[in-house]
């Protein structure tokens, strides 16, 4: 079982956890620092698709609550590895998530939020 961080009331901010998931942090360098934690960020991706895949072939596209819980570790296992990539470009995870906010609210003010393109 995984213990809960802060009070019941109090969720974690991103810069918070960027900060604490970087003193679990040891990966083996192989060139730059960011490969390795890219390709644990496309792992885990990967992992997060799966389960989704199993659950509309053998469950009826259900999500149980044991399923739910799997997916929040492997989600879990997502924002970890986001994170070390976001540190080992000096960025961090509320600049991104700010950047981001402000990226889809202007799509969304100007009727852009469907479509093809970064820069739409």
């Amino acid at each position: 079982m995984v213990e809960r961080v802060g009070r019941e009331d109090q969720f974690m901010n991103f810069n918070d956890y960027q900060t604490k998931s970087r003193k679990t942090a040891g990966y083996p360098a192989i060139g730059h620092p960011v490969i390795y934690p890219v390709l644990g960020l496309a792992n885990e991706a990967g992992e997060v698709a799966g389960k989704i895949k199993k659950v509309f072939r053998d469950k009826d596209g259900y999500i149980n609550e044991e399923t739910r819980e799997a997916l929040k570790a492997e989600l879990g296992d997502v924002l970890w590895y986001l994170a070390q990539v976001a540190t080992e470009l000096d960025l961090s995870l509320d600049e991104i998530a700010e950047y981001n906010i402000a990226k889809l609210y202007d799509r969304l003010e100007r009727g852009k939020i469907r479509g093809d393109g970064d820069n739409r």
